[in-house]
């Protein structure tokens, strides 16, 4: 696990603060494409713990936030259907970075600088602790998966392939 250190004091933090949520600190070394995996490799978490934000947009090019297990991928079709989009895409990192104000690989689903809806793949609600990106490339935060709901007035979704 993760040494006790002092958190980076992100957007995320701060939302996290805020909310009044209790979070663990867990800082690792960055690795450009790594991903969740990369960080549940390197914190020798479980990869179903540990959480993507994904930054998606719809026909409309309204941007969603999709919480989705490290070891998991997004069904798209099955999302556009939730939402009753006629598609829904990954964002370029060009425009997630610009709808959120943070640099892909550290983008957290906290203190985002534009509002948007968040899904959240259902089955997360069965971990007791679930591991977040922070708000900065290498660091995550542990957290309760139900004041992550909570928090962010997250909509369930049962879209995981994989």
């Amino acid at each position: 696990m993760a040494k006790k250190t002092k958190a980076p004091v992100t957007p995320a933090v701060r939302a996290l603060r805020a909310a009044g949520i209790e979070h663990s600190v867990h800082l690792y070394r960055y690795e450009a494409g790594s991903g969740a995996l990369g960080g549940a490799v390197a914190l020798g978490l479980d990869p179903h713990a540990v959480v993507k934000t994904l930054i998606m947009e719809d026909d409309t090019g309204s941007p969603i936030v999709v919480l989705m297990h490290g070891d998991r991928q997004v069904s798209t079709k099955q999302l556009a259907r939730h939402l009753g989009a006629r598609s829904v895409a990954p964002c370029t990192p060009e425009r997630a970075e610009r709808h959120t104000g943070y640099r892909v690989g550290g983008t957290s689903p906290f203190g985002l600088r534009t509002e948007m809806p968040v899904m959240m793949e259902r089955s997360i609600l069965d971990n007791d602790r679930i591991y977040l990106n922070g708000g900065k490339r290498g660091f995550l935060v542990g957290v309760s998966p139900s004041d992550v709901a909570a928090a962010l007035g997250a909509t369930l979704v049962d879209t995981a392939v994989g």
